[in-house]
């Protein structure tokens, strides 16, 4: 095969909003060679894909091992396009208020997400799709909070990060081999098929949660002590960075909520976590 240079396709990544911020935003690139902390604000429109990448990137070639959490945090109002946050690093914070499309925090690595309703909405976040199919796709590590629904897939091949969120579609979990999720709503079917690693601890208010979960790999328990204090410190982090209200409510009623966690283990993990 020949090299054709007329043929290469041009991504246009000076007109990405990751490209405005880097190139005007004078805080941004301070924080980027020095380390300094910096807060940002953003519009976005769906048609904004990957955003957080490339500043990701340029955070990564400075800091190979990431900087300290929240060092770099960005405000965005409106919709996400695909792969929102996409790889995140560690140090950047990207607060959305509003929705985003497919592989929302897709490869997450110590970077933070998460996703508000509109103060103006008209609608219950929790009955509500916030992200579309696929989020968190092999993310390694970091932390997202999702004030809403997502779609199929969710955290599928996830192996180190820490999600919550209010409800999930079909395929929840998938192939996961590490991190924590914390589900505060209903699951679709097939929920944990193939996960071996990783913790899930899923709300189940109407006692439904047995028909969609595959078993194959997994068991279903009841939360100890340990885990009780581990999904209300989870809630807490949820409530701050998304201002939830059903978060909010099962904290204050937690003794009431307590006995609806179910928690899901892959059997061989659980093994190894005991020293099996």
């Amino acid at each position: 095969m020949i090299f054709d240079p007329k043929k290469v396709y041009d991504f246009e990544l000076e007109k990405t909003q990751d490209h405005t911020l880097l190139t005007h935003s004078h805080a941004l690139k301070k924080a980027l060679e020095t380390g300094s902390p910096c807060r940002l604000t953003t519009s976005l429109t769906n048609t904004d894909r990957t955003f957080g990448t490339q500043i990701g990137a340029e955070l990564t070639r400075h800091f190979p091992e990431g900087l300290p959490d929240d060092t770099i945090a960005i405000d965005c109002c409106g919709a996400g396009g695909q792969s929102f946050g996409a790889f995140l690093p560690r140090g950047i914070t990207l607060s959305l208020h509003g929705d985003a499309n497919d592989y929302f925090g897709k490869g997450l690595s110590g970077g933070k997400l998460s996703i508000s309703r509109p103060q103006n909405a008209q609608y219950f976040a929790e009955d509500n799709i916030a992200v579309g199919n696929v989020a968190f796709y092999g993310a390694t590590s970091g932390e997202a909070y999702i004030n809403g629904v997502a779609g199929e897939r969710f955290c599928v091949r996830n192996s180190g990060a820490t999600a919550v969120v209010e409800g999930v579609g079909e395929h929840g979990c998938e192939y996961m081999t590490g991190g924590c999720v914390l589900v505060l709503g209903p699951t679709g079917k097939n929920f944990a098929a193939g996960m071996s690693g990783g913790i899930a601890f899923v709300l189940d208010e109407h006692n439904r949660l047995y028909k969609n979960l595959n078993s194959d790999m997994v068991s279903m328990e009841e939360p100890d002590e340990n885990d009780r204090k581990t999904i209300q410190n989870l809630l807490r982090r949820h409530a701050a960075a998304t201002q939830s209200e059903k978060a909010k409510k099962i904290l204050e009623h937690f003794g009431d909520y307590a006995c609806k966690f179910k928690k899901i283990i892959p059997f061989e993990y659980k093994k190894a976590l005991q020293g099996g």
